[in-house]
């Protein structure tokens, strides 16, 4: 399919074996290409050599919207140039993972966004200082769970806090990690968190950082690179949040022949999942669920629950949470006014309550 020269281009951003055997038959003109960045009309591909501007065929965009899809920033696909030298998508290679969460209008729509494709692992960067938040945490290890891609957990500003802080805060993240799941704490401005990094760096793989915004997640990405390509900006004094340096998501190759993927923080992050998804995102509940007294257990006020027993209170409300959301962006338009007009009357019926006790 293609020669030596072209194939070790090709690798050089990302091009792995898996994805090579999913490139279907090549029409005369095509060249495949990755997509390092998506912007409002156009996506910027490279093909190992350099970057090219480039439109997607209205009929591929109309094929993935049907399917409540869309290109992303790690997508590989095939491209042709016309005769006036301009770039045009005509295929998506079938990507190997997708990371995508769903969007809520706050009326009645709710929308998947796809975040990036073919990505190995995700970095979920999380700032040892205000940033860090357990909960969040949780939140974005079922993120990475549920898309099936591998996570690392990466605490950043080790450099900023005491000792005692990070040790207690380090020790927290890895007791909500998986198994399977590395917590590393890290300064990203030290040369020393790409040699923490380095097994998750290897040629071929694609990784992404995903993350609050201020946590340092371009920081990581320009110490990773070796060059201050990306912008990075301060937090506030009193809460440590941060500013929206990074405004969209770029693909870059990393010198030893990784790619990473650096991207804006998610001002929320609600997952694209249903209600029974996400209990083989929580690894714990997966586990002790089949020792319930009751097969059907909702995990709440049922007798004999091994789930409620064993776990923290915070998170499992922190669950009991993803599942109400996961299962509003379940119903439609109608469901979601009744329900919330049940939720109103029980709260009228709430006040009524303590005002009579008050009034006795």
């Amino acid at each position: 399919m293609f020669d030596s020269t072209h194939l070790a281009r090709l690798q050089a951003i990302g091009l792995a074996a898996p994805v090579l055997r999913s490139i279907p038959p090549l029409h005369d003109g095509d060249l495949p290409m990755r997509v390092i960045e998506v912007q409002r009309d156009s996506v910027q591909l490279h093909d190992g050599t350099r970057a090219q501007r480039a439109r997607v065929l209205p009929a591929l965009h109309a094929e993935l919207a049907a399917a409540d899809d869309a290109l992303a920033v790690g997508d590989w696909v095939l491209a042709q140039r016309n005769a006036l030298a301009e770039w045009w998508v005509r295929a998506r290679v079938p990507p190997l993972s997708q990371i995508a969460r769903r969007l809520h209008d706050g009326r009645d729509k709710v929308t998947r966004v796809v975040l990036v494709s073919n990505v190995d692992t995700a970095l979920i960067v999380m700032g040892l200082d205000h940033d860090f938040n357990p909960r969040r945490l949780e939140r974005y290890l079922a993120f990475t769970r549920l898309a099936r891609v591998a996570a690392a957990v990466v605490l950043t500003k080790a450099d900023l806090v005491g000792d005692d802080v990070r040790a207690a805060r380090e020790h927290e993240a890895l007791a909500l990690a998986p198994a399977d799941v590395a917590v590393l704490a890290v300064n990203a401005r030290s040369p020393a968190a790409a040699r923490a990094l380095a097994p998750w760096l290897g040629a071929g793989q694609t990784l992404v950082v995903v993350g609050s915004s201020g946590a340092g997640k371009s920081t990581l990405t320009n110490t990773l690179l070796g060059a201050p390509l990306q912008d990075t900006g301060g937090t506030r004094a009193g809460d440590g949040r941060g500013r929206h340096t990074t405004t969209v998501r770029t693909l870059f190759a990393l010198p030893d022949g990784a790619c990473i993927i650096d991207t804006p923080g998610l001002r929320t992050l609600r997952l694209d999942a249903d209600p029974a998804d996400l209990v083989g995102a929580f690894d714990d509940i997966a586990r002790l669920a089949p020792l319930c007294r009751f097969r059907d257990c909702a995990h709440r006020d049922e007798p004999g629950c091994a789930v409620r027993d064993a776990l923290d209170a915070a998170r499992l409300k922190n669950f009991h949470k993803l599942q109400r959301e996961a299962q509003r962006d379940q119903m439609g338009a109608l469901e979601r006014k009744a329900l919330v007009a049940k939720w109103k009357a029980l709260g009228r019926a709430g006040k009524a309550r303590a005002k009579d006790k008050k009034a006795l």
